[in-house]
């Protein structure tokens, strides 16, 4: 039978995700005379561009998180449902989920994206990627363990130690060169004073970037700026280097040279989410479904996509729009104007991108900036960033609490953050 969703003569819109673009979609659909459905495997919108600061253990998981429940508590036209989806039958216009089948009108899919590994097994296997707030978590206990063990062992095993302290991060972009430059930090700020009995001359931070570049999609200042400020924070910043493999003990290149480390940060690749069912036609480079000008998926008019999953080619953008939250939200705000001319008999909106900049943070008082009118970086564009990045939070609450506890650090230079939580095991049934 189907999931339980009130029948009214309403026309229903099925959106799968509660990412930026299926957020805003939602909340800018309410009150418009449809019946909205959102669906999203977690009961929270998760603020992605903050998940490696929960990994270095700067702020608390919670404080990035917002029960979707709670935004929408008072529009009773919008009914949120916890289920992955499985499948989705074009023909009968329905959907497979782990609860039942969901039927639609028109489905828009903002699934945004998952961590490609680009056919590496071992990689997948045991690197680290950083897609969610569970993986953020698995990496702080990954860092906070290996230290519990590295500290337990004698001064002569100084090889297994290296292994255990050294941090690789595969991926030179944003999110790749902003936990570098947090776990940079903390090993000069914060673990000496938690571990006085390790030498931390033995902890590596590395980076590695495929291209001849960091930050790849910003400007040339900000990523000579970048390369700079990770330098001076004592990071090896290796550039034109290719992994090949990783066992859980070495990583190893494509000129054969490997490093040993318990640790591999996957900041690297990522590739879109498609519900089986699209078809392949419908689906294009990096596995992001093909849209016209108004977020129609290719080959339908009733199914759209929009966000990271979404691959729209224009002439200012022929390879698609970059997958930034920004094309995420403005996608979502122009599908909703135009399902509301849709219902209205008038005309359609074409989606048009406005590029309001793009910013990275590397530490404490450093970062780059590139806006539409200025390209800045240093202590200037860390204030700019993280007022962008506070503005940006869902909810008072949250943004008090990682207001507090940017100020806690920055004034303390500590965090008080570093728990090892894991989910306790279930018991077996006797």
């Amino acid at each position: 039978m189907p999931v339980n969703i009130p029948e009214t003569a309403r026309k229903r819109i099925v959106i799968i995700g509660a990412g930026f673009g299926g957020l805003k979609l939602a909340k800018k659909l309410v009150g418009s005379g449809y019946q909205i459905v959102l669906i999203d495997k977690n009961n929270y919108h998760q603020f992605q561009p903050l998940f490696y600061q929960v990994a270095s253990s700067g702020i608390e998981p919670s404080s990035i998180l917002f029960p979707l429940r709670k935004i929408f508590q008072k529009c009773k036209d919008v009914y949120i449902r916890v289920a992955e989806v499985y499948s989705v039958d074009t023909t009968k216009k329905e959907l497979q989920t782990s609860l039942d089948m969901v039927w639609y009108d028109y489905l828009v899919i903002a699934t945004g994206v998952n961590s490609n590994f680009f056919g590496m097994k071992n990689m997948e296997k045991f690197a680290i990627p950083m897609k969610s707030i569970s993986e953020a978590m698995a990496l702080r206990n990954h860092i906070l363990l290996n230290l519990e063990r590295a500290v337990t062992l004698f001064d002569k095993d100084v090889d297994e130690k290296k292994a255990l302290l050294n941090v690789i991060v595969v991926g030179g972009g944003p999110t790749g060169v902003e936990v570098a430059g947090a776990i940079a930090e903390m090993k000069k700020f914060v673990l000496p004073k938690d571990y006085p009995d390790l030498n931390f001359d033995l902890m590596q931070v590395n980076l590695v970037e495929g291209s001849d570049t960091l930050l790849g999609g910003m400007s040339e200042h900000a990523a000579e700026k970048a390369l700079f400020y990770l330098k001076r924070l004592g990071i090896n910043v290796m550039l034109n280097t290719r992994v090949t493999d990783y066992d859980g003990n070495w990583l190893l290149f494509a000129d054969g040279v490997k490093i040993k480390s318990k640790l591999v940060i996957w900041a690297a690749g990522i590739s879109g989410e498609v519900p089986e069912g699209i078809p392949v036609g419908s689906v294009g480079r990096g596995k992001r479904m093909l849209v016209d000008a108004y977020n129609r998926v290719k080959g339908f008019d009733d199914i759209y996509s929009i966000g990271d999953a979404s691959f729209m080619s224009t002439a200012d953008y022929p390879n698609g729009h970059p997958q930034v939250a920004q094309v995420a939200i403005q996608q979502g705000a122009n599908l909703a104007w135009n399902f509301k001319a849709i219902k209205k008999g008038e005309l359609e909106k074409p989606f048009r991108y406005i590029d309001r900049g793009s910013m990275a943070t590397i530490g404490r008082n450093r970062a780059v900036a590139d806006l539409s009118f200025l390209k800045f970086s240093g202590f200037i564009a860390w204030l700019t960033w993280m007022f962008v990045h506070l503005m940006a939070i869902l909810g008072v609450k949250n943004k008090l609490l990682i207001f507090v506890n940017w100020m806690w650090s920055y004034i303390t230079y500590d965090q008080s953050l570093r728990l090892i939580l894991r989910a306790a095991e279930s018991k077996k049934e006797i």
